[in-house]
């Protein structure tokens, strides 16, 4: 009898250490009991297929590693089952000389780029720009969610160590975090499943090949979401790309559409009392100014908001056309400039740099996209030594106006490419040596009108919102 209970207890023993070794080894036939399942099993690569690239992924003490080839594009090891509402968690560690990421909501289509991988990506980035945790478009809009705008987030990877990372996408609402500290804060409506990724990026330096990226414990929850979410960081700022739409965040921060999507309301001709009749396009939730000449306010003209402004926070997106010119001007007076020409205000300069020759003209590059328009230049800010984050023509980007008080700020897809004090003596100074010396007092008015120009190009808006301090 005792020899007996000896072997019931050893063998108790050894499934208790089988089942421990399975969850521990991230056995994917294993679900714990708050629903959270391992999608990888520690041992091999199965249910895991990898896409475009030719770059090695091994498994090795639990762990996935990625190994950087030269000559091959991006690499994905991907998941072969997709996924829609999650919460995913994961372990990662990053040779400091990389750049990687992990997609999710992400797929590969032979009609999309005969299927290029693309979606979204939980950006992995060790260098000194230390954008870990913000959400990059994969081949498709770039970047949703820099860290730009979000200087605690910078802090949170830390090189040469294991980082725990967590997305959670649950309908429109995508929040990151890494070692517990929130990176990003999206809305965005553009992809609602696909399957999960691990990037080896592609080199350019040969030196940089045999490097490795190392992922573990990896594992998802799919069902029952509401509670387990985790709080977000209240200072970190939500981005939106919802169309003509406000999410709830901006409601209780005191956003407010500027224009409705649909009508003119809110809006007149900058020489008129009413919205013009024609050359303005409302069409798809798109407001359009319509080529006509290619000259300065010589088809239907500039249109103003009714309301003035004076401290705000103005966001909006733009699509300009191959060699388009336009811009988003503020501090409007739209008593001043009653003959040809545009209204008279401070500019945000909307140009297609690569084909508009206004580009080459001015001082410095101060009439180039996102510049104070013949004033000051645009440049980025927000990571000095890269070049302004332009998507291109016939792409939305994103423009922002911040004022408050005197001082000014530009934003180009949520990257500062201009700030100034325009109650400083340099401003004036600036203003005294450019074409608007002659109007007195230019750019330090109280308040005014924000304007969209007529120059002659087509260009495109929407989701145009604003909050005011």
């Amino acid at each position: 009898m005792k020899h007996k209970k000896i072997k019931i207890l050893v063998t108790v023993v050894l499934l208790f250490a089988i089942v421990s070794f399975s969850v521990l080894r991230n056995d994917t036939s294993v679900q714990d009991d708050d629903g959270w399942t391992v999608i990888f099993n520690g041992k091999d690569l199965n249910g895991w297929e990898q896409l475009n690239g030719e770059a090695d992924f091994m498994v090795e003490n639990g762990e996935i590693i990625g190994i950087t080839k030269s000559g091959t594009p991006n690499s994905f090891l991907c998941t072969e089952a997709k996924y829609g509402d999650f919460i995913l968690e994961f372990e990662v560690m990053v040779h400091p000389d990389l750049n990687s990421g992990v997609q999710f909501r992400s797929n590969s289509l032979k009609d999309y780029n005969n299927y290029r991988v693309h979606g979204y990506q939980f950006e992995l980035d060790p260098s000194p720009r230390a954008f870990s945790g913000g959400i990059y478009d994969e081949a498709r809009r770039g970047w949703l969610y820099p860290l730009s705008r979000n200087v605690k987030g910078q802090t949170a990877f830390k090189n040469g160590r294991w980082n725990h990372c967590r997305i959670e996408a649950i309908g429109t609402t995508i929040n990151t975090w890494i070692n517990g500290i929130q990176c990003s804060r999206l809305k965005d409506a553009m992809t609602s499943s696909g399957f999960f990724g691990l990037q080896v990026h592609g080199i350019s330096n040969a030196e940089d090949a045999g490097k490795t990226i190392k992922w573990r414990n990896i594992r998802i929850k799919s069902e029952n979401l509401e509670k387990e979410r985790w709080k977000p960081d209240p200072e970190v700022e939500e981005m939106s790309y919802l169309v003509n739409k406000l999410s709830e965040w901006e409601k209780r921060h005191g956003w407010r559409l500027l224009w409705d999507g649909s009508t003119g309301n809110g809006w007149r001709g900058a020489k008129l009392d009413h919205f013009p009749e024609s050359g303005w396009e409302i069409k798809d939730g798109i407001l359009t100014i319509m080529a006509k000449s290619g000259e300065e306010a010589t088809g239907p003209g500039d249109i103003v908001t009714e309301d003035v402004f004076s401290e705000f926070d103005l966001e909006l997106e733009f699509m300009i056309t191959e060699g388009a010119n336009s811009g988003i001007k503020y501090f409007v007076n739209t008593e001043l400039n009653k003959e040809t020409g545009s209204a008279i205000g401070c500019e945000f300069q909307l140009l297609d740099d690569s084909k508009h020759p206004d580009a080459s003209l001015g001082v410095s590059g101060n009439r180039t996209l996102g510049s104070l328009y013949d004033l000051i230049p645009a440049d980025n800010i927000s990571v000095p030594g890269r070049a302004k984050q332009f998507k291109g023509v016939n792409r939305w980007n994103k423009a922002r106006i911040v004022v408050r008080g005197n001082q000014v700020e530009h934003w180009l897809n949520n990257e500062k490419v201009v700030e100034y004090d325009r109650g400083s003596q340099m401003f004036r100074a600036l203003v005294a040596n450019s074409k608007y010396s002659k109007w007195p007092g230019f750019g330090q008015w109280p308040g005014g009108h924000i304007l969209l120009q007529d120059h002659g190009n087509t260009v495109h808006f929407r989701s145009i919102k604003i909050k005011e301090f």
